[in-house]
């Protein structure tokens, strides 16, 4: 019989589980938990006085807060982080940004506990009126969609290997969830081999493009007329082959629903985030880890125009329909893809070079007019418009601020620099993710300064209530900034892009989307201890973020601004 370092009880599965997410890097253990998790709560306990290596536990009480923070965790430290929640009913609650978690590739080992197997008779059998209707014939089917694999803990002797195995799957290109289902009998047994350090299997590299592949792209760009590269999720590292590759050919980039910094903002080819004309007079588009460059219901380019597709998975063979036109495919990591095409690229520009300086000129002058226009649509008006908004926040927080958008904040008002400086909401759009997205991503870097900007549709979809008593809990200072227009403006905006002449435009589009009268979003912030104000008048936004900041930055204390934008 193994025993702990004490000598005197036998180790349990749960210690060994704890012991192997850490030795695969899992930095954090978020859990919200029920009564599925008294092993886990005896291996913490056991690991607190022998010092044994284990993620450190957060206790998050709402499991869709406790997803959206591995999620900003992950974009700080590339490593895989934990969640683990209640049975059938707390696999639910994650499921909203479990979508998003999917969608951005994110590695995230979700466990979650499991109806005890038995009736009786064993230890860890059931002893709750809930367990037998929290049962499911089918537990993992809830998320297997949205997961690369699931597996249910079977012997308590597996345990190690049965992380090792989800670690191994979740990491792997691309990468994506996994799903554990942990059932309190074999997670409470006792082991009959000491537990023993696990060493992570290796990863393969990130895959190289085709040669021939990125030696017809190159071709295409040299002789290209009006080449447009259309990109939406960068990795930090590929920032600057693009910067290089877009200066060099004087080709626009458009950033379209980019949820990453994919382009420095004062990038003389940072050509903001719709494709607009760009797109309409285009004979070369290259998409860039982008799943939908375009819409195509609005847009389109034109006849003859070719395409080409660059992802690690150009084809989004998760998405059940997906139909852009495509001419070619590379099929690698934008890192090591946009390596090869600069170096393929370089030595075919020479008799290129006088069609590049013409097309310069011509985007100089396009950049000068953008640029105006920007301008004009950001300054202060009699309200606080979100152009407005967006720029002053740009202005006020700084280069370094990580800033985690959930829908509201203009990016092309609001200037990022630093690749890794802006996140913002994944394809899928499940609400509630920016709260704790920002939340986990200071856990991750406590130095950093952290802001979360919110529709108020968005900060009420995530928990608010549990966000600031999380902030205050476990000391992570973050300012929040909310977009206040009373109201959904997705739906919105959906209803009259279809029925603006209708009966649903004769009330401005607000049936369904109208959150009148708005709470005081500033006091439920204050009730746990941050600094907070209402903002009303354009005059009064700069000093009141300032005076924000200084609260997150030197005070050390959560902040809040409600910021009234009626658009």
């Amino acid at each position: 019989m193994a025993v702990t370092p004490t000598g005197q009880q036998p180790a349990i599965a749960a210690e060994a589980f704890l012991r192997a997410l850490a030795d695969h890097g899992v930095d954090y253990f978020f859990c919200n938990p029920g009564t599925d998790f008294p092993p886990i709560v005896e291996a913490f306990g056991r690991a607190k006085k022998t010092n044994a290596k284990v993620p450190k536990p957060i206790l998050v009480p709402h499991e869709n807060l406790a997803v959206g923070m591995a999620h900003g965790a992950y974009l700080m430290t590339g490593r895989p982080q934990a969640v683990m929640v209640h049975t059938t009913v707390g696999t639910a609650n994650t499921i909203n940004n479990l979508i998003n978690v999917s969608r951005d590739r994110v590695p995230l080992i979700l466990a979650a506990g499991r109806t005890p197997i038995t009736e009786k008779g064993s230890f860890g059998s059931r002893t709750r009126p809930i367990q037998w209707g929290q049962e499911m014939f089918d537990q993992a089917g809830m998320v297997r969609e949205l997961v690369k694999w699931d597996y249910e803990l079977r012997m308590p002797g597996q345990v190690g290997d049965v992380v090792a195995r989800g670690a191994e799957v979740a990491m792997a290109h691309p990468r994506g969830p996994v799903y554990l289902m942990l059932p309190r009998e074999p997670l409470s047994a006792p082991l009959t081999e000491p537990i023993a350090p696990i060493k992570p299997r290796p990863q393969a590299a990130p895959v190289q493009p085709d040669g021939q592949a990125i030696a017809t792209l190159a071709e295409w760009i040299a002789a290209a007329e009006r080449p447009l590269i259309v990109a939406s999720l960068l990795l930090p590292e590929a920032v600057p082959l693009l910067a290089h590759l877009a200066e060099r050919c004087a080709i626009p980039v458009v950033m379209h629903n980019s949820r990453t910094v994919c382009l420095p903002s004062s990038h003389p080819m940072h050509f903001g985030f719709e494709p607009g004309a760009l797109l309409a007079d285009a004979d070369l588009v290259i998409v860039l880890e982008s799943d939908v460059p375009w819409i195509p219901h609005l847009q389109h380019p034109p006849a003859g125009c070719r395409v080409a597709h660059v992802a690690e998975d150009p084809f989004f063979v998760r998405y059940p329909m997906r139909s852009f036109p495509s001419d070619l495919a590379v099929q690698a990591g934008c890192i090591n893809a946009l390596d090869a095409l600069v170096k393929a690229v370089e030595p075919r520009l020479q008799m290129a070079d006088a069609r590049i300086a013409a097309r310069r000129a011509r985007l100089t002058e396009r950049m000068r007019l953008r640029r105006a226009q920007l301008a004009k649509d950001s300054a202060a008006g009699g309200t606080i418009s979100p152009a407005y908004l967006s720029r002053v926040i740009g202005e006020t927080v700084g280069d370094d601020a990580i800033i985690f958008n959930e829908y509201p904040l203009r990016p092309d008002h609001c200037a990022r620099e630093k690749p890794g400086s802006f996140f913002a909401l994944g394809p899928a759009g499940g609400l509630g993710w920016g709260f704790g997205a920002a939340l986990g991503a200071k856990l991750a870097a406590p130095d950093a300064f952290v802001v979360a900007t919110l529709g108020d549709g968005a900060y009420m979809f995530a928990n608010p209530t549990v966000g600031h008593w999380v902030s205050a809990t476990h000391n992570l200072p973050i300012l929040t900034v909310v977009f206040n227009n009373s109201r959904y403006g997705a739906v919105r905006n959906a209803t009259l892009s279809m029925f603006k002449d209708g009966a649903a435009g004769e009330n401005d589009g607000r049936t369904f989307a109208d959150l009148d009268a708005s709470p005081a979003y500033e006091a439920m912030a204050m009730a746990q201890g941050a600094y907070a104000e209402r903002v009303e008048k354009p005059a009064d936004l700069p000093n009141a973020l300032l005076r924000a900041r200084e609260a997150v930055v030197s005070g050390r204390r959560q902040a809040l601004l409600n910021v009234i934008t009626p658009y």
